[in-house]
């Protein structure tokens, strides 16, 4: 609710022409946690990925440049959302998720050395209990994003997945039994983490998904730029490219660290 109250006053600031000088609502820093849409960005099947083509692109025969393309994408690559429906029948949709569920502060749990020891890490419950010891307790609706360290291989697809064999994948996740425990104790708003999927890479029956899912819980997944976020005090706006019916989306992540 303050995340919208703020963007409604700013809103309004520049429609009436404040001053700067009388006090910014935005004052403060915005960090990116999305990576670009190129023929580069990683997606779960390899033969998948971005596809731009030029429409148009250069100066014309009406004497102005002009450019336009068109691209091709499946839904769940890149930086993007998991509406419910990807893993639970009945469930939200991309363009049915509130944007209540998109937009909220931000509660980040670093697990980046137990992922490092451990490929198939599953983040606990105690790894959650442990991180609330030091930092107090998370909020009921809170966005949780867990930070496994796993962003410094983006862009080397075997590397960041941890592919071996027949594209079997090695990488950190959040466990089912955490999820579980979050929407039952912390009623959060959803979850984001910086590997290419909520599940750790192994999963075969992805019982994280199912559990955040049937509970209309979305994820946000191959978030970027979590080490630069603080554990708490961050606020998050994470808007997918609304797609009526889809299981997914790219997604525009950002995060605001309010000023002093």
């Amino acid at each position: 609710m303050k995340i919208k109250c703020l963007l409604i006053i700013a809103l309004v600031c520049s429609l009436s022409g404040c001053s700067q000088k009388k006090g910014n609502v935005f004052s403060g820093e915005w960090i990116d946690l999305s990576y670009d849409f190129s023929e580069k960005t990683i997606y779960w099947v390899e033969s998948d990925g971005f596809k731009k083509e030029t429409v148009a692109e250069g100066p014309n025969e009406k004497g102005y440049y002009y450019s336009a393309y068109k691209f091709c994408t499946p839904e769940h690559g890149g930086t993007h959302l998991d509406a419910p429906r990807h893993f639970a029948e009945g469930r939200q949709t991309v363009d049915e998720v509130p944007l209540e569920k998109l937009i909220g502060a931000a509660f980040k749990i670093d697990v980046s050395a137990k992922s490092a020891a451990n490929r198939d890490y599953q983040i606990s419950v105690e790894d959650i209990t442990a991180w609330e010891t030091n930092n107090g307790a998370i909020p009921e609706g809170g966005i949780v994003l867990f930070q496994t360290g796993y962003g410094k291989f983006w862009g080397d697809r075997a590397q960041y997945m941890g592919i071996e064999g027949q594209d079997q994948k090695h990488f950190p996740g959040l466990g089912a039994e955490a999820a579980r425990w979050l929407i039952q104790n912390r009623k959060i708003k959803a979850v984001g983490i910086d590997t290419a999927s909520i599940d750790f890479g192994a999963s075969a029956t992805f019982d994280t998904h199912v559990a955040l899912m049937t509970q209309n819980v979305p994820a946000f997944e191959n978030v970027a730029n979590l080490e630069k976020l603080p554990v708490k005090g961050a606020n998050i706006v994470a808007l997918p490219m609304k797609i009526k019916g889809g299981s997914g989306a790219p997604l525009r992540i950002v995060a605001f660290i309010p000023g002093n």
